[in-house]
């Protein structure tokens, strides 16, 4: 039986498409679309960021009928009205609906997504950064022991630094981290790892040329990297007097490094507080644990 159908997880900053084939990903697309930052500005959802949407529904429907809509952040805070529109829209042009995901339920299907196939005793702490918002989950042996909430993500941090997004800033790192650690407070938990979701993190040490290590806490195909946290600490200080346009230059979507730096200070800040010593990137993000759902469903 031939199974077909696509996730669109829609973030603040960045639009993820993945269309599936008998559980394998036949179609893999992320667009930016900085709804957050438009919104910010215009206080409202901008038309030409809804276009953007549509064309990439459009994209996905050539392959499947059977698409699955979900949206993060900037949608659990737009009115209802703005929200029945967009939904109104999506139905008369693709015959399709959005779902807007809770904090909680974004942060739990994410994390679902890194631990559930991997085998690890020790404390872990799962890192979802967004453009509006982070989340940590804190497991041990596939078990929630803790959780952390922030309505703040990385648009919030570049609004305030515009220039983290220039070629090289003239704000230091630790001018930005000590904002970021007045945002974060005390965290009371502590992990031996933190794994770096809901975003592409892979894509930022890739193109930014930072050399990662094989992941010899477990197997899995999806976390196949790690990093020591004083490596990451050189490469952290090092990405804020490099070229930012040289990494961009390297890559096929330069507008996703301009919340790159302010990622990278978010995650590191957190790495230091709950005394991790290694740091895990990936791509996993909360479509992984929609995929679980789904499938566990069919």
């Amino acid at each position: 039986m031939n199974e077909k159908y696509g996730i669109i997880e829609i973030g603040s900053n960045n639009t993820k498409t993945h269309i599936y084939e008998n559980s394998k990903v036949i179609y893999d697309k992320t667009t930016t679309i900085e709804f957050k930052k438009n919104y910010k500005s215009n206080g409202s959802i901008i038309d030409e960021d809804l276009e953007k949407l549509y064309k990439e529904i459009g994209k996905a429907l050539e392959y499947t009928e059977n698409i699955h809509i979900y949206g993060c952040s900037i949608f659990r805070n737009i009115s209802d009205t703005e929200l029945e529109q967009i939904r109104d829209t999506l139905k008369d042009k693709f015959n399709l609906t959005i779902e807007v995901v809770s904090q909680e339920d974004e942060a739990n299907l994410t994390a679902m997504g890194c631990y559930q196939s991997i085998n690890y005793d020790g404390p872990l702490c799962i890192f979802i950064g967004g453009g509006g918002s982070i989340e940590l989950i804190f497991v041990k042996n596939k078990e929630v022991f803790g959780h952390k909430f922030y309505n703040f993500g990385v648009v919030d941090i570049t609004s305030k630094y515009p220039e983290l997004k220039e070629d090289i800033p003239k704000v230091t790192f630790d001018e930005v981290t000590e904002y970021v650690d007045s945002l974060i407070g005390d965290l009371e938990y502590k992990a031996t790892a933190i794994i770096l979701s809901g975003g592409d993190h892979l894509y930022w040490f890739n193109n930014a040329l930072y050399e990662m290590d094989d992941n010899t806490l477990y197997i899995s195909d999806r976390q196949k990297y790690m990093i020591k946290t004083e490596k990451i600490d050189i490469y952290d200080h090092d990405m804020m007097t490099s070229s930012l346009d040289n990494i961009r230059d390297r890559s096929d979507n330069p507008t996703w490094f301009d919340g790159s730096r302010a990622m990278r200070i978010i995650a590191n800040l957190i790495t230091h507080k709950i005394g991790a010593n290694i740091v895990i990137p990936t791509n996993i993000n909360m479509e992984d644990g929609l995929k679980l759902k789904i499938e566990c469903i069919k």
